[in-house]
């Protein structure tokens, strides 16, 4: 008898309800079906590189992003991107319905979606020609809601969003507290635009001012005028002042939020376009829903991970090593997957595929980091742990860029590279100057490689409750999930590593590397998370779990902490009755729409 790849219940329920299609009799057909549909797409060889790409999904070694298992080789009209970021709103009634359309395409296709919503005038602005008022970008995120809602009614794969805000613009406060009431906005995530004039308005305690771009039929008279690079722009403009409030007090609201409802998150946008290895010709101003792959309009999320824990040697022993050799061989070819993904996956609009297809951007980054440090004997909290963590990282980041150059010299550059402008980006700069020469001498076949994902939904399929960057949350968790029947059912689950240490130590008390979540304290999951960001060249999906009585006296400054340690984002979770208390888990009341158990599904 050959023996089940599931060791829970739960792995194999997500397989057959999310990733199995037709008459597939196990996850080998599965995985056969989509290596033989990307393998189809090499013009050499593909026999052969059906079967390298089998060898690295079998056993669970390399987890694509849901939609490409879910997808890939069937006759669904699907995209096999997870996300994307939707292009500029049109401050106009039709601009507005415009993306809005848009976003639903996307989303009956199977892609998640995020929007900057700065280019709507604020609340109250007069339309002097059309005599009305308008109603500011929280009004009509609601109608975006509603959209999701009702795609969502038509299946079981939830709906999820991603709106960002300026905040300097004059609707920044609303934005703050949209979701502090019950049902309001349940398909979005939050995340205010932090720029860096912000944080040292903060600092010096100076007023702020709230503004928006100059429009004749909003003003009258003299105005109040300062210039930003304002969304949907390639260069600043003029801006007219709405209002000057205390950046402290803006400050100190948008942490109170968080702190009591979990939202908004915040992305740190200077440098996210700073760092972002096209910042020579595109402008960032939105993520995906969760928030590991920052976007210009249009651009897709390519998703895969490399699941570490099948790659330890001798757990739980003195021996106990990773195979290094073995992730970076992985990685060579998951590059390649994904690089071939790229030209198999239809697109819900014609501007997302000549995005994808113009940079070539994939996210490849890796998942159970948490367990497999507790295989080393790592606690995750310790300076051991955290340099493991990064050297990993690090390994993943310049095998996948090796490998990029190795395909650009058999394939071709992404078509928008420009060598020059490309090898002065902050992070090519920063890589080994082996890997440097090969892209001035040969190009890169993908402008950005690496991305850390939640994974959750994929790491389960896999066995594991641990995912992406993220501690353990409990040696056993309760699990609820929602089924394809529309209803929810309990599960109780072991974590890997604990499963494995009982199974091999039944009695032993558990060594000190097993710490979970409770035993942390936020400082250590800023610090691996920006241990990680230094060898990632899009973002990190983490979420920083707060205790329930951690003071906000300390809580405030959490934020300027994770800008400081050069993170790109941050997002924080603190149980509490609204929110609830189980992060990653249908059984609190108002979950995010990007939970754990969600992507990359």
């Amino acid at each position: 008898m050959v023996k089940s790849p599931f060791l829970n219940p739960v792995s194999r329920r997500i397989w057959e309800e999310k990733y199995r299609y037709r008459d597939e009799n196990s996850i080998a057909d599965t995985w056969q079906r989509v290596a033989r549909a990307v393998a189809a797409v090499e013009e050499k060889e593909a026999s052969r590189w059906e079967q390298r790409f089998l060898d690295l999904l079998e056993d669970f070694c390399f987890l694509p992003g849901g939609r490409i298992l879910a997808g890939a080789g069937t006759k669904r009209r699907v995209t096999l991107f997870n996300c994307f970021v939707m292009g500029v709103i049109e401050d106009s009634m039709d601009g507005i319905f415009q993306a809005l359309k848009e976003g639903a395409l996307t989303m009956q296709q199977g892609g998640g979606v995020g929007y900057d919503f700065s280019t709507l005038r604020p609340r109250g602005t007069p339309a002097r020609e059309t005599g009305t008022i308008a109603s500011g970008p929280v009004s009509f995120m609601r109608i975006w809601d509603a959209m999701c809602q009702t795609l969502l009614s038509t299946g079981n794969r939830r709906g999820a969003m991603m709106a960002t805000l300026r905040c300097d613009h004059p609707d920044i406060e609303e934005f703050i507290t949209a979701k502090q009431q019950p049902g309001e906005l349940r398909c979005f995530n939050l995340s205010a635009q932090v720029t860096d004039a912000f944080v040292a308005a903060v600092e010096a305690d100076e007023e702020w001012p709230l503004c928006f771009p100059l429009v004749s039929d909003a003003t009258s008279g003299e105005v109040d005028i300062v210039e930003r690079l304002w969304s949907g722009h390639d260069s600043p403009i003029p801006c007219w002042v709405v209002r000057r409030l205390s950046a402290r007090a803006l400050w100190q609201r948008l942490m109170e939020a968080t702190y009591d409802h979990a939202e908004p998150g915040v992305l740190f946008i200077d440098r996210i376009n700073e760092l972002n290895n096209l910042g020579y010709r595109e402008r960032i101003s939105a993520t995906n829903p969760c928030g590991e792959i920052p976007l210009p309009p249009y651009g897709a999320c390519d998703l895969g991970s490399i699941n570490l824990v099948r790659f330890v040697e001798h757990p739980f022993t003195t021996r106990a090593s990773l195979d290094l050799q073995a992730i970076e061989a992985t990685v060579r070819d998951a590059v390649r997957f994904m690089d071939d993904v790229i030209d198999l996956s239809r697109f819900p609009l014609e501007a997302q595929q000549a995005q994808a297809r113009g940079s070539r951007r994939i996210g490849l980054g890796l998942t159970c980091l948490a367990d497999a440090l507790i295989l080393l004997g790592l606690r995750y909290d310790s300076d051991t742990g955290v340099r493991e963590a990064e050297r990993i990282m690090q390994h993943i980041c310049e095998a996948a860029y090796d490998a990029s150059t190795g395909l650009a010299r058999e394939k071709g550059a992404f078509p928008w590279l420009e060598k020059p402008a490309y090898m002065e980006r902050p992070f090519i700069r920063s890589l080994p100057a082996a890997i440097r020469k090969q892209i001035a001498s040969h190009g890169i076949r993908n402008s950005h490689l690496n991305a850390i994902a939640p994974t959750g939904t994929i790491s389960l399929l896999a066995n594991n409750l641990s995912s992406g960057i993220e501690p353990v949350f409990s040696r056993v968790q309760q699990r609820r999930m929602l089924g394809s029947d529309g209803r929810y059912h309990d599960y109780q689950l072991p974590d890997y590593a604990w499963q494995l240490w009982q199974s091999e130590h039944p009695g032993e008390p558990a060594p000190d590397a097993f710490v979970t979540v409770e035993a942390l304290q936020p400082e250590h999951h800023l610090r691996m998370q920006a241990a990680l960001q230094k060898h990632v060249d899009n973002a990190i999906s983490k979420t920083i779990n707060i205790p329930p009585d951690y003071p906000f006296e300390r809580f405030r400054d959490l934020y300027r902490e994770a800008h400081r340690l050069g993170l790109k984002g941050c997002t924080t979770f603190r149980p509490n009755p609204v929110t609830g208390y189980i992060l990653g888990s249908d059984h609190r009341p108002e979950s995010h729409c990007c939970s754990l158990e969600r992507e990359s599904d």
